[in-house]
C-alpha cells in the first residue's frame, strides 16, 4: 500500500467511523443490513490489509452466504476490490473519493500537519494527532524527527485505547461524558487517578503503558463549542528523556496544541483546562 493510499486512508477513516458505529456499537443481533456492511470494512487494519471470505465471515460473526452478499454488494461500490490468485478482498478506490470529499470539507489533517512536524522537530520526537470519532480514539496523523537514531513508530489508521496511552488519559480528562469509558477500564481506579492528575496539570503523561520504554505525553484539543475533540501527543524514547528534554517536549506540546485548536476553529473550556 503506498503512502499517498495511507494518507487518504487515514483522512478518511472518521467518517466511516461515524456510521459503524452510529447504530449502538457491535450488537449484530439488533444491527440493520448496512451496519453490518460497513462493519465488514472495520476488520481491514494495515497489519491485514486483505482478507478472504472465511476469515471475514469468522471475524464478523456472520455466516458465510450473508458475508459473502455484504462483501459482494460492497465491490460492487467500489469500496472494496479483490485482488490475487486467492480472490482476497481489500480496500477499493472509492475510498479514495470519499477520502478526498472529507478532507475537502473538513481539513483537519492537513491543517495541522504543519503544527505536527515542527513539534516533531522541536522535541526530537514522534508526534502523532488523534480525533474523537463515535467513542474512539482514531490516529489522524503523524510526524518523525528528521534528527537520526531511534523512533518511536506508528501506524496509519490505529485506534488509541483510552486506559493505555497518554492521548486517550488527555481526551478523558477534558471531554464530556467520559465517566462510561473509565468504568469500563480493566483497571479503572489506575485510570481515574491517571485523568485526575491529567487534569490537574492539563497534559498527560504515560511511561510503558502502552509499549514499552515509551514515555508519552499528550494534550487536549477542543472544537468551538470548547468540547474536547481529539488530543495531540509527543511519544519519545524514555531511555533519552532527560529533564531537559521533559521540559521542552511539555512546552512544546501546550503551544501545538493550542495552535491546532486555533486552526480547527476550537478554544479550549473556559473552566477546566489547564492548557
Amino acid at each position: 500500500m503506498n503512502r499517498w493510499f495511507k494518507n487518504r486512508l487515514t483522512a478518511v477513516a472518521p467518517v466511516c467511523q461515524q456510521f459503524w458505529h452510529t447504530a449502538g456499537g457491535r450488537d449484530r443481533k439488533h444491527m440493520g443490513t448496512v451496519g453490518k456492511a460497513l462493519d465488514l470494512l472495520d476488520l481491514f487494519t494495515r497489519a491485514e490489509p486483505q482478507l478472504g471470505l472465511s476469515h471475514l465471515a469468522r471475524a464478523s460473526g456472520l455466516n458465510k452466504a450473508t458475508c459473502h452478499r455484504l462483501l459482494s454488494e460492497l465491490e460492487s461500490r467500489g469500496l472494496l476490490e479483490q485482488s490475487g490468485p486467492a480472490r482476497e478482498y481489500r480496500l477499493g478506490p472509492a475510498v479514495l473519493r470519499l477520502s478526498a470529499l472529507r478532507e475537502a470539507a473538513v481539513p483537519t489533517r492537513e491543517a495541522a500537519m504543519p503544527v505536527l512536524r515542527r513539534l516533531a522537530e522541536a522535541t526530537g520526537e514522534t508526534a502523532h494527532l488523534s480525533h474523537l470519532v463515535a467513542g474512539r480514539l482514531q490516529m489522524l496523523a503523524y510526524a518523525y524527527a528528521s534528527r537520526p537514531g531511534v523512533k518511536v513508530m506508528m501506524e496509519d489508521a490505529d485506534i488509541l485505547p483510552f486506559h493505555a496511552t497518554a492521548s486517550g488519559a488527555a481526551v478523558l480528562a477534558f471531554g464530556s461524558e467520559m465517566e462510561t469509558l473509565i468504568s469500563a477500564s480493566p483497571d479503572s481506579e489506575t485510570l481515574r487517578t491517571r485523568v485526575e492528575t491529567t487534569r490537574a496539570k492539563g497534559y498527560a503523561e504515560t511511561l510503558s503503558t502502552f509499549e514499552k520504554d515509551v514515555h508519552s505525553f499528550a494534550v487536549p484539543l477542543f472544537d468551538a463549542t470548547g468540547t474536547c475533540t481529539g488530543a495531540l501527543a509527543v511519544a519519545a524514547a524514555a531511555p533519552r528523556l532527560t529533564p531537559a528534554l521533559h521540559a521542552t517536549i511539555t512546552r512544546e506540546l501546550a503551544r501545538s496544541g493550542a495552535e491546532i485548536t486555533q486552526l480547527w476553529g476550537g478554544q479550549p473550556p473556559t473552566t477546566g483546562a489547564a492548557l
